[in-house]
């Protein structure tokens, strides 16, 4: 049976560690010494490391991880100096016994990764609960195919991103869609957690389906919404460069 912890680090990241309580891998490490802490505490051996993509958050900690685990497979893009298993999308890895599909999702990064082994996708910072990464680098017709190439995955899969940004991402989305009540009923639900010092996440494709803007950009909601803000077009691809556009300035 694998356990699924989200380690916080900086002010928002997670580290995503999965074990079977002998082995773990760890997704996007963007320190060492928690994660050190963790699997030490825990008496797990660290088995595989994925990255999503290159920004030092999810990295920074990569270089002191492979000096202490030598040999240890780290999974990722080419531009990344400590992976030593480089992916570029349609891989099949196998970790922890676990099947792994590698999905290439650019926009975020132009060679950003995302990870599904059912039930848990590791997302980085392509799907955010109720939103998605920045477009540092890739349009937003790429992100735009890769939110439906996630979209599309079954409803329960668990959406596993590595920033807690749920909040800020839900008053956006109330912003877009007012009369949603799903996203409505999420709010509620996610800011009681995070008053108790939980994680929003993970969350699952089927309320993201439900309560992401970022994923609705071909409701008429958001159509609408995405017009009132100077859309070029009704279609998927305008309206999710609007509400982005809009996101960023938000």
């Amino acid at each position: 049976m694998l356990e699924l912890t989200p380690l916080p680090i900086f002010d928002d990241n997670y580290i995503w560690v999965l074990h079977d309580h002998r082995r773990a891998l760890a997704v996007d490490p963007g320190l060492a010494a928690p994660l050190e802490r963790f699997l030490a505490g825990r008496g797990l051996q660290l088995d595989a490391l994925l990255v999503t993509h290159h920004h030092h958050d999810h990295t920074g900690g990569l270089a002191e991880l492979v000096a202490a685990h030598p040999g240890i497979p780290v999974y990722g893009p080419a531009r990344i100096p400590e992976v030593n298993r480089v992916l570029a999308g349609g891989e099949t890895i196998n970790v922890l016994d676990l099947s792994v599909d590698v999905l290439a999702v650019p926009g975020h990064t132009l060679d950003h990764l995302a990870y599904y082994g059912a039930p848990w996708l590791f997302c980085g910072d392509t799907l955010f609960g109720a939103g998605c990464g920045r477009l540092f680098e890739g349009s937003p017709a790429q992100m735009y195919a890769s939110l439906s190439k996630l979209a599309a995955l079954p409803p329960e899969t668990l959406v596993c991103c590595t920033h807690e940004y749920t909040l800020s991402n839900l008053k956006f989305a109330r912003a877009v869609e007012p009369d949603n009540i799903a996203t409505q009923d999420r709010d509620d639900a996610d800011r009681a957690k995070r008053a108790q010092g939980q994680p929003t996440l993970p969350s699952t494709i089927a309320l993201e389906r439900a309560t992401n803007p970022f994923l609705r950009c071909s409701e008429a909601t958001v159509i609408a919404a995405a017009s009132a803000r100077h859309a070029n077009g009704a279609d998927p691809v305008s309206v999710l460069a609007a509400i982005r556009s809009w996101k960023d300035h938000f």
